[in-house]
């Protein structure tokens, strides 16, 4: 396992108590990006960056950290992660090199939870330029898509 930089610990009993939720429905909750990165956004910019959220949903970043630096938050799911902005990822949307490449020009970095590892999520603090030197090397898919174990073994060789 790749040394992560922290990780955020939650108790999954309380939560399914204070939800009335099963533990079982809990862990499928948190272990789906679309819905835990809203939480996760909140708990990096506070408690990571000691910063703020972005703005608006529609910001082209997730957080600024204390120096007013952009950050994007991205998940590491079952199926893997992408570096690219997220209005390019869906059914019906496309990748565009140009954008995502404007993107990376526009952000300090990408902090990198494992959702997998739920209630204990490590997370990683990878710098923009790592993410370039990825996608000059091959190392993203065409639509900066990178599977589950191959985005662990780049982390693991920060």
């Amino acid at each position: 396992m790749a040394h992560p930089n922290g990780e955020f610990k939650w108790d999954l009993v309380r939560i399914a108590l204070s939800l009335r939720l099963t533990e079982n429905d809990v862990q499928v909750y948190f272990k789906d990006g679309r819905r835990v990165s809203f939480l996760l956004e909140r708990r990096i910019a506070y408690e990571v960056l000691h910063g703020t959220l972005a703005p608006s949903e529609g910001a082209g970043y997730d957080v600024l950290d204390q120096n007013n630096n952009k950050w994007e938050v991205r998940s590491i799911s079952r199926s893997g992660i992408y570096f690219c902005p997220s209005y390019m990822v869906g059914s019906g949307r496309c990748f565009e090199r140009q954008g995502f490449l404007d993107k990376l020009n526009e952000i300090a970095g990408y902090i990198v939870s494992d959702i997998e590892r739920f209630p204990v999520v490590p997370y990683w603090i990878v710098d923009v330029d790592v993410v370039r030197r990825w996608w000059e090397a091959g190392s993203l898919r065409k639509n900066t898509s990178v599977m589950r174990p191959k985005v662990l073994d780049l982390l693991k060789r920060l």
